[in-house]
């Protein structure tokens, strides 16, 4: 998860008044993602099983560690 512009490969969902840029070639790998704020910063889920090699969960960030 990142500060970005949207670029032409790019959807933007605007949720609650916050807006999301998802890459269109991310999203149908991983969806649906769930976002959450909690006391350590935002939370990443999402249904996809990067497996044991891919380190912390949440959509491959390292947001689960």
């Amino acid at each position: 998860m990142a500060l970005d512009e949207p670029k032409e490969s790019d959807t933007v969902y605007e949720i609650d008044g916050f807006k999301y840029i998802v890459d269109q070639e991310f999203m149908e790998k991983v969806q649906p993602i769930k976002v959450d704020f909690t006391e350590m910063g935002f939370k990443l889920d999402c249904e996809t099983d990067f497996g044991a090699g891919a380190g912390c969960g949440g959509c491959g960030t390292a947001s689960t560690c």
